[in-house]
């Protein structure tokens, strides 16, 4: 049954991990959610075009290479260009290059503008429960 959300998701930069992809499209599918998938090695006006096209309610960002961090540099600044201001950010994955601390590097995303920033290893069921408090879906 769809809940009438719209995601757009997809694997930034040159970053090629076609498997979580489908995981998160099919997790996200079976959750209701009406998924648009940019696919994998996708830059970010990929991202911001199917989210304008389609009126999207939230980006989902993955990123398994461990370069996430440059690879969204200005995603926010862009959206809000493309009159995406509303739309939810979220990003997750191996985001950023080698062991750092994860409060450093969540609230580095944080403060590009992204809502959301999972670790590692997050089941995307977490971040579905997380998008349904965020888009209003759950009352809290």
């Amino acid at each position: 049954m769809k809940n009438g959300k719209t995601i757009v998701i997809g694997v930034i930069g040159s970053d090629c991990h076609a498997v979580g992809n489908k995981i998160i499209d099919h997790v996200l599918t079976q959750q209701g959610f009406n998924v648009i998938n940019v696919g994998v090695i996708s830059p970010q006006e990929d991202f911001i075009n199917a989210a304008v096209e389609t009126d999207a309610d939230a980006i989902i960002i993955s990123s398994l290479y461990g370069h996430g961090e440059l690879d969204c540099q200005g995603f926010k600044e862009k959206c809000d260009e493309a009159g995406l201001q509303d739309v939810k950010l979220y990003v997750g994955g191996n985001i950023v290059v080698g062991k750092q601390v994860w409060e450093e590097v969540n609230k580095r995303f944080l403060d590009m503008g992204f809502d959301r920033v999972y670790k590692p290893g997050t089941p995307i069921e977490v971040t579905a429960e997380d998008m349904k408090k965020d888009l209003g879906m759950i009352k809290l």
